[in-house]
């Protein structure tokens, strides 16, 4: 059968910090040894190491096509002879990604989408749960809480070293590990606000 017969949505999701990223990348290198034609897109609101790449919070990093929305992602990879499209921060495209996903796997081209499926207040981050149910496949990692160590399905915002108001509205502002911190269920104070 060929690998366009078998074109498939993928969904590699979690909190901050959990390797969504690298996993993504993982799976882009092992399609690449492969032999099959591979593209990376990420979103233009992620700038934080650069445009024009996928990064990790562990400095790994892959070329990438940046767009500013998933209009601009169907129109640059669509009706191209390509396997595999790969998407990174895919929260930053909100739900016009499900159709521009769903409209690649009909032509034939598995997607793999990289993305939070939670915001930093705990609530469900669109579009990744409308992914996840569409989806052949989904990796939901978890991260190590910034407090005990253990398993961490959140995040949260911080400020000033502490933990900020969830109701701070706007969960798509870019950072890393000065403006966040993984929490497990316990540690995680999103709840106790609600």
């Amino acid at each position: 059968m060929h690998t366009r017969d078998r074109a498939r949505l993928q969904v590699v999701t979690g909190p901050m910090f959990a390797g969504k990223s690298e996993e993504l990348m993982r799976r882009v290198r092992r399609a690449r040894v492969a032999g099959l034609s591979v593209e990376i897109v990420s979103h233009a609101l992620d700038d934080r190491r650069g445009t024009g790449q996928v990064s990790s919070h562990s400095r790994l990093s892959v070329p990438s096509r940046t767009v500013p929305d998933a209009r601009a992602l169907a129109a640059a990879t669509l009706g191209r002879d390509l396997d595999i499209v790969a998407v990174d921060e895919a929260q930053f495209f909100g739900p016009e990604l499900v159709a521009a996903a769903e409209d690649l796997v009909a032509d034939g081209v598995t997607v793999i989408v990289a993305g939070l499926c939670v915001t930093f207040d705990g609530r469900p981050f669109e579009p990744l749960p409308a992914l996840m149910a569409t989806a052949e496949d989904v990796l939901k990692l978890t991260a190590v809480c910034a407090v005990c160590g253990a398993d961490a399905a959140f995040h949260q915002r911080l400020a000033a070293g502490d933990v900020a108001d969830s109701r701070v509205p706007s969960p798509e502002q870019v950072g890393g590990v000065e403006s966040y911190q993984a929490g497990c269920r316990l540690h995680f104070t999103g709840f106790s606000t609600r």
